[in-house]
């Protein structure tokens, strides 16, 4: 997550755990943590008010249940636009569309 005022901060999903904070900084290496991200095919999303509240965490955080369906709805969607799928993946609703 990043935002205006150069805030950066990565995190990491290892189901069945919640997201935690495995990076965080601010100016020069905000831009150096969003760099790396980048470089390593990790993607970005660009949230102030979702930057400033999760900069507030320490590194190994996990990230606080306020913020679970946020977090859950931004890495669904990366494995969608990523060509993944859980591996009992149904749609049965037709809701999602995975033709992206």
């Amino acid at each position: 997550m990043t935002n205006k005022e150069n805030k950066a901060v990565g995190l990491k999903y290892n189901a069945p755990n919640a997201p935690e904070v495995v990076a965080k900084g601010f100016g020069e290496l905000a831009d150096e943590i969003v760099s790396l991200a980048e470089e390593n095919g990790v993607l970005v999303h660009q949230d102030t008010e979702l930057a400033d509240y999760l900069a507030r965490l320490d590194v190994g955080d996990a990230i606080p249940r306020e913020v679970y369906i946020i977090v859950a709805e931004l890495i669904a969607w990366s494995y969608i636009i990523q060509g993944k799928k859980p591996e009992n993946w149904n749609n049965i609703h037709n809701k999602v569309d995975d033709k992206v």
